[in-house]
């Protein structure tokens, strides 16, 4: 999402707001006074080159944005946005597919931002084997294939605890980027019919509040999963900036032992 023809002062203010920021928390963060801080919010100063990448670096501004800030300022863009198929990307292409491959028998995956599927491990199609082939066409959307009456949805046995899990990463990822694809995903995602059977959630599950579990209905009974997410330590490129790793892992005995066999 590129702002370049908003001022720059604009800009600053409305990240502050998103960090919850005073003018004084960032002009101590960034150690400047908060006099120019307020000449550069208002446009009676122009910052430099390097005061932008330093309030960009305090607000903790994603790299697609301090691109377009640095616009925003007259600067060109400092972080290159390649392809993970670019050869300089292949040592993070590598590193991402041994995480994938590592975590088998047990399901892993990556996104891009828009939950776009980039790539997962062998354990996967086991569990895309029971959604419509329409929901595979590329690019495949994770949460689509989640949410949808069609995708897993069905197969969800704690239906609406896993819909507000996913929800709440959404909406925190909006609030972060105002990323107006992100947007519309959230609005087509709201209004998808929940599956007849799903129970309501009272909230609380049994791990104490500690996760979520995304518990999976198979012909052979229920798989109950925990997750993490990894992401690429200090990028430099907007597109590994914005990858992230989901690898799930057995809440329970029996789901550890019905991936062993189907692998």
């Amino acid at each position: 999402m590129m702002h370049a023809a908003r001022p720059v002062g604009d800009f600053l203010r409305e990240w502050r707001q998103r960090r919850r920021m005073s003018q004084l928390d960032l002009a101590l963060e960034a150690e400047i006074s908060t006099r120019h801080l307020s000449f550069m919010e208002t446009g009676r100063a122009a910052p430099s080159r390097e005061m932008v990448l330093r309030l960009a670096e305090r607000l903790d501004i994603p790299l697609r944005e301090r691109n377009a800030l640095l616009v925003a300022a007259g600067f060109a863009p400092l972080f290159p946005e390649r392809s993970l198929d670019d050869p300089v990307l292949q040592p993070a292409r590598r590193a991402m597919e041994l995480v994938l491959a590592g975590h088998e028998p047990y399901p892993a995956l990556a996104v891009d931002r828009h939950w776009n599927l980039v790539a997962y491990n062998k354990a996967v199609p086991f569990f895309l084997a029971s959604v419509d082939p329409s929901l595979l066409t590329s690019p495949v959307n994770v949460l689509r294939l989640s949410l949808h009456p069609q995708g897993f949805a069905p197969r969800i046995a704690n239906y609406w605890e896993w819909r507000t899990h996913l929800f709440e990463r959404l909406r925190q990822q909006i609030g972060i980027s105002a990323d107006p694809d992100l947007v519309e995903l959230l609005k087509e995602l709201s209004a998808y019919p929940p599956p007849a059977d799903a129970k309501p959630h009272h909230g609380g599950n049994e791990y104490a509040g500690v996760v979520v579990p995304l518990q999976f209905i198979t012909d052979g009974g229920v798989m109950s999963f925990i997750s993490t997410v990894t992401v690429f330590g200090t990028p430099i490129d907007v597109t590994l900036s914005e990858l992230a790793l989901e690898t799930f892992f057995p809440a329970d005995a029996a789901t550890a032992e019905a991936l062993r066999k189907l692998t």
